[in-house]
This record gives structure tokens, sequence and C-alpha cells, in this order.
């Protein structure tokens, strides 16, 4: 586990909502309702998408090196009765040095 650290004016989070109830459903919603279809092989059809991205993120401490940054997002999704995270990574991964982390056993992702 590590942590994002903003403190020194390098990189930003943002999220984005979208209620689809009752209306027309926006392309990024209408792939993400693809992805959960496709990973569990059943029907899907969101309600309620919330997309937050963490873009160019220095690793904790930031005093210690802004340089390797990272952009990643957090998807959660429901149709009202189940509900979904995904988790998406920029491409190669987190560029953070891990080597200079108190714990290296790395993992991407949650349990």
């Amino acid at each position: 586990w590590d942590n994002a650290d903003f403190s020194r004016g390098v990189g930003t989070t943002f999220y984005q909502e979208f209620s689809t109830l009752n209306t027309a459903k926006p392309p990024f919603v209408r792939d993400v309702e693809a992805k959960v279809r496709r990973y569990l092989r059943s029907s899907y059809s969101a309600v309620w998408t919330l997309k937050i991205t963490w873009e160019k993120a220095p690793v904790y401490a930031a005093w210690t090196d802004t340089r390797k940054t990272v952009t990643y997002q957090a998807v959660l999704t429901t149709d009202g009765f189940r509900s979904y995270i995904l988790m998406l990574y920029q491409d190669r991964g987190m560029q953070w040095d891990y080597t200079r982390l108190t714990s290296t056993n790395v993992l991407i992702g949650y349990t």
C-alpha cells in the first residue's frame, strides 16, 4: 500500500458523476456496461456511475521525488441492485519506484 501526495502542487484529482436512470447514456457509461458484461458474462445496465481520476499523482512523500507520477481511475457503477468497481491504470502500470517504498511486496488494486 502506498499513498499519493498532492502537497507539492503536482497532480490533481477530479470526478464525474453519471446518473443514467431515465436519460441517454454517454459513451463512457456504455463502455463501463460493456466491460461489466464481458468480465462477468451477465447482463448489466447502469443507473449510476462515478468516475474518479487521480492524474499525475506523485508518491508519498512528494518532497522526495515528484518526477515519477501515475494516473489511475476508480469507476463505481450500479444498476440499483448490484454494484461494481473498475480499477483502471495507465499503460505500464504504476510508475512509482517501489524499491524506495517501506514495503516492496507491491500489489496494484485491492483485496
